[in-house]
């Protein structure tokens, strides 16, 4: 274990990038470090930059450049963080994106933020609308998560980290790799059978359902856990068990979304979407 000193002096520094200087580490994650940068106008950017460990892990840059590749393809739109260019700079792989000033859900609805508690209607709904941006231009997310979406402090939504999106087919796919959260996959998925695009859904659903209730709808420690709940349900308890203020109609939707079975659930995000709208009165 490293102690405070050591860790902190692991932590990458700021200085130049390239073309960029490094103003401030924004957040670090698995794949890669979140810097906000300037250029030579000192104009503000999101910088994301993979992991120096990761150099030789052909896997992995794989799966970095295909998220920056699929979110330069997705037009920009209100609730997907904008995209502005990606590349290399001294053999290490970046994207540059949009900087806003956010936190990611989990972290609001970790410390009960007003962003989030006055404005929970209009955050699912642009969650929603996100995800219909994406689906209606070919995509499908895979790794739909609070931690994945962004809310600035006048409760702007984005959507982020694409690393494991995958192009919508015509017909179930399965995945070489069952990549993504356990706790917000669908049924099908964690079982590794053929996904579409209601794994998104699901997810949602699931999102949904514990920002408005402080609890997941399936917990567990392990993917077999969350997997036997999923199927099982019989300890199950609806959204307004655990929170009576939940409109009737936002419960219908959150329900549907994470049915066990994929032909009970939406069809598609546009017909969540506008039922959503509708329950919320939006």
């Amino acid at each position: 274990m490293l102690n405070a000193e050591e860790r902190s002096s692991a932590l990458p520094e700021a200085g130049q990038f390239g073309r960029f200087y490094l103003q401030e580490l924004i957040n670090s994650g698995g794949m890669a470090d979140i810097w906000l940068v300037t250029d030579s106008r000192n104009k503000p950017y999101a910088l994301r930059r993979m992991h120096e460990r990761y150099r030789f892990d052909f896997f992995a840059k794989r799966r970095f450049l295909r998220g920056c590749e699929i979110l330069a393809t997705i037009p920009d739109h209100e609730q997907i963080i904008g995209y502005v260019e990606h590349g290399k700079i001294k053999g290490q792989p970046y994207l540059l994106m949009e900087y806003v000033e956010a936190d990611n859900l989990k972290e609001l609805y970790a410390r009960s933020d007003p962003v989030l508690t006055e404005n929970v209607a209009q955050i699912l709904i642009d969650m929603a609308t996100g995800l219909e941006h994406m689906h209606e231009n070919g995509y499908m997310h895979l790794d739909f998560k609070p931690e994945n979406v962004l809310v600035t402090r006048n409760a702007g939504v984005r959507l982020v980290d694409f690393d494991l999106a995958q192009p919508i087919s015509s017909r179930p796919i399965k995945l070489k790799k069952n990549s993504g959260t356990p706790a917000y996959m669908a049924p099908e998925q964690l079982q590794g059978e053929p996904i579409t695009h209601q794994v998104d859904i699901f997810a949602y659903g699931v999102a949904a359902y514990e920002l408005l209730t402080s609890q997941k709808p399936f917990p567990g420690d392990t993917p077999a856990e969350i997997l036997k709940r999923q199927l099982d349900r019989s300890d199950f308890r609806k959204p307004r068990e655990h929170n009576p203020d939940i409109p009737i109609a936002m419960e219908k939707v959150i329900l549907r979304c994470i049915e066990t079975d994929p032909a009970r659930r939406y069809p598609f995000m546009s017909v969540m979407a506008r039922e959503l709208r509708a329950a919320l009165y939006v």
